[in-house]
């Protein structure tokens, strides 16, 4: 699997985990304000980008002690969260609410109700 940003070597990383950060603790908080997303808090926004990273509880794939998750992701994981990422600030609400949902099911917890807040 390919993306823009894959292949660069070790440029390329570095530009990918610099993107990951900018849109997990600055761009999609703010679009989550503008939008009255049901998650708002960037810590929510890694949940469910690293999840959906590693196809299940991301604590079940990568060290909860070995520094910010985010960082142990192999390339194509990390490629696929920043692509994710970008989705959500396209597509929105809908995008956010299913991978939330999905995250919370992993965790075996319930969906948000409409209008609930984390």
């Amino acid at each position: 699997m390919s993306g823009p940003h894959e292949g660069d070597g070790a440029g390329g990383r570095e530009e990918l985990l610099a993107r990951y950060a900018r849109l997990v603790r600055h761009e999609l908080p703010a679009a989550a304000a503008d939008g009255g997303w049901s998650l708002r808090a960037d810590h929510c926004f890694g949940r469910v980008l690293l999840d959906d990273a590693v196809g299940g509880r991301w604590y079940d794939v990568l060290d909860r002690r070995a520094g910010p998750a985010f960082r142990q992701l192999d390339d194509e994981r990390l490629a696929r969260a920043v692509r994710t990422a970008e989705r959500l600030l396209t597509e929105g609400e809908p995008l956010v609410r299913a991978l939330d949902d999905r995250s919370l099911r992993w965790r075996g917890k319930p969906a948000k109700r409409r209008g609930q807040l984390p």
